[in-house]
């Protein structure tokens, strides 16, 4: 308990470092000289550094276990990135600070993961980890007014500091707490080419998509877009930006811990995601049509898109179902690759649409160009999910792997 318990306040701290920016956006640009387009790449570095980290990250599970890889990553990586960051004088440093916080917060989440796969029955896998989403989901609501509080109080440098500093001692406590599962065989499961094993199984190649995209939107509205997006249509200042962003933070938490128990109700995965992230592209359309409505709209849009992007729990276990045990760990990072590594793609690829999108005389146009963007992407990704094979909660994962 006490292990899952320092694994829990690791994810919180992943998925705070995944969305602080945004609140962070106005001081960023006038005391480092930052700009959007800038921060856009640092933002998108960490998603980046994250998704590649997950190799590593995977082959590691199975060989050392979830204990010293996410402690000792998250302390070397994780802390020292949050102290560069609060060192930063440079636009470049705040990039290469969230590459290293972004490599040490890559096996928080795949971690517990993993403890989950090894030790409970696949039908609970979606509950299980859609909880520790959640849970995990207040690091976004710290990230937004409590952080805009904290900086306006003690400054953005005393309190990054003082994150460092936490980061540290949590991996202290990943090191102290957590047991790891027993091995099953001798961990080595032919390194990295098991990777190669699991893109031979096909059933998985229509599920990958979705789980690249259904949490773009929202992450990188959440954590990127919403402060320059609240500033330049509505004029929000950091206080009214953390106000409407925690709102979003909250749907986020919300719709991780909805989603949980949703397969097991309905008895399928596939229409869970389906019919939850086609709601989420009605909200992102709307958005899309009504750019410069007013703050009250735009806020209760971006609770519904918070909430329909949370199925990450359960195409994680969609996926997990065709995946063979003795590559749990590198199949479960697999998956969060693409996860986390569409979320990155997409951060780098929308700073490119705003940027040429810019118009001075209508602020909203560059921001019309994003949702229709995040729109478009999460329209394919949905028509190719189609194709999925449906994977019941009962069923085991090793009846439903398929080459």
């Amino acid at each position: 308990m006490a292990g899952m318990a320092a694994l829990a306040i690791a994810y919180v701290l992943s998925q705070f470092y995944r969305s602080f920016l945004a609140v962070l956006t106005p001081s960023l640009i006038s005391e480092l000289g930052a700009t959007k387009a800038e921060l856009s790449v640092a933002s998108g570095a960490w998603f980046i550094a994250f998704a590649f980290a997950q190799f590593i990250v995977g082959v590691s599970l199975d060989r050392y276990g979830p204990k010293r890889t996410a402690a000792v990553l998250l302390a070397v990586c994780g802390g020292g990135g949050a102290l560069l960051f609060a060192t930063a004088t440079q636009p470049w440093m705040v990039t290469a600070a969230m590459t290293l916080i972004g490599i040490g917060c890559a096996p928080v989440l795949m971690a517990s993961v993993f403890i989950f796969a090894r030790t409970h029955s696949p039908a609970r896998l979606a509950i299980l980890v859609s909880s520790m989403v959640g849970l995990g989901s207040f690091g976004n609501v710290i990230g937004a007014s409590p952080l805009a509080s904290a900086a306006e109080a003690f400054g953005w440098r005393p309190v990054m500091l003082a994150l460092g500093v936490l980061t540290i001692a949590t991996a202290g406590a990943v090191m102290l707490f957590v047991r790891d599962p027993e091995r099953q065989g001798d961990g080595s499961g032919d390194g990295f080419a098991g990777y190669l094993e699991l893109f031979k199984i096909r059933v998985l190649w229509p599920i990958l998509p979705l789980v690249a995209i259904n949490y773009a939107a929202a992450a990188g509205i959440r954590g990127l877009w919403a402060g320059p997006y609240l500033a330049d249509v509505y004029g929000a200042d950091a206080i009214a930006i953390g106000q409407v962003t925690l709102f979003m933070a909250l749907s986020m938490v919300a719709g991780s811990l909805i989603y949980g128990p949703l397969d097991m109700f309905f008895g399928t995965r596939k229409w869970v995601a389906m019919v939850g992230n086609a709601l989420g592209l009605v909200a992102i359309v709307f958005l899309a049509m009504n750019p410069a409505s007013d703050l009250f709209m735009t806020t209760v849009i971006f609770v519904v898109i918070g909430l329909t992007g949370g199925s990450y729990g359960l195409l994680m276990a969609h996926g997990r179902a065709f995946l063979p045990t003795h590559l749990t760990g590198r199949g479960v990072t697999m998956l969060n690759f693409f996860s986390i590594g569409g979320v990155g793609v997409m951060q780098f690829a929308t700073g490119g649409v705003v940027t040429s999108y810019a118009d001075s005389t209508r602020p909203a146009a560059s921001y019309e160009a994003l949702f229709w963007f995040y729109a478009l992407m999460l329209s394919i990704s949905l028509v190719i999910y189609l194709a999925a094979r449906d994977a019941r909660p009962e069923r085991s994962d090793a009846s439903a792997t398929e080459a």
